[in-house]
């Protein structure tokens, strides 16, 4: 049986994590959320993390007792059964293998707004093979230079915030600094939820972490700590950040909702207008190598997927095959490196491509977040009978608050994305019926210290 190599520290999972989901993912979903939950951009977030909160938990919980790249595909398979962790797998496939292509489709029109005469198509091609070069030599191999990227993602978005803060401060306007939690007249909930079914696209990533369980070097536990401390920084950091451009934002929610053209530019365009002119070019100038980055990070976690369900006969076994110099899942990250590409390609000839890769990946993800939750549960209390007050809390309370604040969230996405997502989910089931699942996963019953 091929094994990955057990090389990464928990810095190396730390950068991983934030690399994926981006200290400045909220930039380009701004002016989208700020349009819809009628300026309660600050409290979108706030809730949205909250609500990941329960997420990184189980993820915490669930990697200690089973370390295994296959994430909430070995989670379902050990806490409900084999043939759920396939379907669950299948599913969590949709969000992996769409998150990279919206991040390098997200690189491709950043970069073709700041280059008008660089075509989002050939941008996006090469970035995702730079990454993909990069993913073939090892992630532990380039860390230094994944580690460089996050860095400088880190002291930009610090900058603009330190200028927004100045700005502020200088300002002669009277403010209503609630605002950002509060919203407009048009304030609801219904909104917010909406909102947040977006938002929480800008926390995927955190959760890719529970992929790398294999090559972490040091405990177990590692995984679980560097999924809730990286959940940490960025609610922070993603707070922060919707709150002080909130203050400053000369555009009303309703000017955005009449000018859609104006919601993924208007971050930068509020830091060109209202703090430096130099600032917001600058800022999407480092989110297109980000979202690059990212991408890459998101390809990562998808082909140890793929490699966790080939190796247990799932998927073809070529897809298990690990490199010898690279120590990597060589066959299976070309497979998903090709997906991305194609996906982001396509998406980049459609004129709301972004937007519909968006949604499919909200599907993908909040259903395999719901799945999680019931394997803890299962795994747990029925299958470990784990019993009194402690057990009662931290195994059926907290996992049953995590679905049930969830649910509203996957309630509000778009009706075209639950349809896509319905039909992939039917193609695992006719799968699954013509393909015998095993039964006998070896790592089912070595739950560790």
């Amino acid at each position: 049986m091929d094994k990955l190599n057990r090389s990464m520290r928990f810095r190396d999972l730390i950068v991983v994590g934030l690399l994926f989901i981006g200290p400045a993912a909220p930039v380009g979903l701004f002016g989208v959320l700020y349009a819809i939950s009628d300026g309660a951009i600050a409290l979108v977030y706030l809730v949205a993390t909250f609500i990941m909160t329960f997420t990184a938990y189980s993820y915490a919980k669930m990697s200690r007792a089973l370390p295994n790249a296959g994430s909430v595909y070995a989670y379902c398979s050990a806490g409900i059964t084999p043939s759920a962790g396939f379907l669950v797998g299948w599913l969590l496939l949709l969000d992996y293998l769409f998150i990279p292509a919206v991040a390098y489709l997200f690189c491709g029109i950043s970069i073709n707004a700041i280059f008008p005469s660089a075509p989002i198509g050939l941008c996006t091609v090469i970035a995702a093979f730079i990454t993909i070069t990069l993913n073939l030599i090892g992630i532990k191999r380039s860390a230094k230079i994944t580690f460089i990227v996050l860095l400088a993602e880190v002291i930009i978005l610090t900058i603009v915030l330190l200028f927004t803060c100045f700005t502020l401060w200088h300002t002669e306007q009277a403010l209503n600094w609630l605002k950002p939690f509060t919203g407009g007249i048009y304030f609801s909930w219904s909104a917010i939820f909406k909102s947040v079914s977006i938002a929480v696209l800008s926390y995927l990533g955190f959760d890719a972490i529970a992929t790398f369980a294999e090559e972490n070097c040091g405990k177990a536990s590692l995984i679980g700590k560097a999924t809730i401390l990286c959940l940490i920084i960025v609610g922070i950091l993603f707070v922060l950040q919707t709150y002080l451009v909130a203050l400053i934002n000369p555009y009303s929610a309703s000017d955005l909702q009449q000018h859609v053209k104006l919601q993924g530019k208007a971050f930068y365009l509020i830091i060109d207008e209202q703090v430096a002119p130099w600032l917001g070019s600058t800022l999407a100038f480092m989110k297109a190598i980000g979202a690059a980055f990212a991408a890459m990070v998101g390809q990562a976690a998808s082909a140890r997927l793929l490699f966790s369900m080939a190796r247990d006969k799932h998927l073809p076994t070529l897809l298990a095959k690990v490199g010898k110099q690279n120590g990597v899942p060589t066959y299976a990250l070309l497979f998903a490196g090709g997906v991305n590409m194609l996906l982001a390609a396509i998406a980049a000839n459609q004129e709301n491509g972004l937007k519909h890769l968006v949604s499919l990946v909200d599907v993908g993800a909040l259903c395999a977040f719901i799945m999680l939750h019931i394997s803890l549960i299962g795994y747990f209390y029925i299958k470990k009978q784990q019993r009194g007050f402690l057990s009662l809390f931290t195994n059926i309370i907290m996992p049953l608050t995590g679905i049930i604040v969830l649910l509203p969230v996957l309630m509000t996405i778009q009706f075209s994305a639950k349809i896509i997502g319905g039909c992939w989910l039917f193609i695992g089931i006719l799968l699954l019926l013509f393909t015998p699942i095993r039964t006998d996963l070896m790592w089912l019953e070595k739950e560790q210290p």
